[in-house]
């Protein structure tokens, strides 16, 4: 089947937060897709730090070392690659991203919150990363979680459900369509004779 469209998690999961009535309102949305740049929070910005100390080692005193030590003792030992590309058709969508690091059966992405509630992502859009990853061996998906007080973990393997993420990139098609005028990223679709440079790399 030709490709159509290029999503990636993170939108899929705003995507999915309007469509079920998250606190997002459509230009939001059209924000998302068209990347229109936003600054970086002092969340996100803690979270980028959080997880180049825990792999790379940088800066790692900022953080408590009984939560950094919690969270090494749960990577897969030995770690096989970090920033591993993946990418699976869906009919006529290719859906791409980066894991933060894979081990020889589990790939694992490092998550910081300000609060957590248990199953946070059972519906991720990153839980596809599985099916990507699955000719490389890869059997389970984990999140490694922290709140900078406690550290969390989520497990799912290939048989976990994903119907909810599979109706959320048929409803983003749909929306698209519907708002292609608006659609300033042309990235996310794919021009006839595109499907080629579509598989390559993309722009994260």
């Amino acid at each position: 089947m030709s490709i159509n469209y290029r999503f990636y998690p993170s939108l899929l999961n705003v995507f999915s937060r309007y469509v079920r009535g998250g606190n997002l309102s459509a230009q939001e949305l059209l924000d998302s897709i068209n990347r229109v740049p936003t600054p970086t929070t002092a969340a996100q910005e803690r979270g980028i730090s959080f997880e180049e100390a825990i792999v790379k080692g940088t800066d790692e005193a900022r953080f408590d070392p009984e939560i950094v030590k919690k969270v090494r003792k749960l990577l897969p030992r030995p770690i096989v690659d970090t920033q591993v590309y993946c990418q699976w058709q869906i009919d006529d969508v290719l859906f791409y991203g980066y894991v933060d690091l894979i081990g020889k059966f589990k790939a694992v992405d490092l998550k910081t919150t300000g609060s957590y509630q248990p199953g946070r992502y059972v519906h991720n859009h990153q839980n596809l990363y599985l099916h990507a990853l699955k000719q490389k061996g890869i059997k389970l998906m984990e999140y490694v979680i922290t709140d900078f007080s406690e550290v969390y973990v989520e497990s799912y393997a290939l048989t976990h459900p994903i119907d909810r993420q599979l109706e959320d990139i048929r409803l983003l098609k749909a929306f698209l369509e519907e708002h292609r005028p608006l659609i300033t990223d042309k990235k996310i679709f794919v021009a006839p004779g595109e499907e080629a440079d579509a598989r390559r790399q993309p722009l994260s």
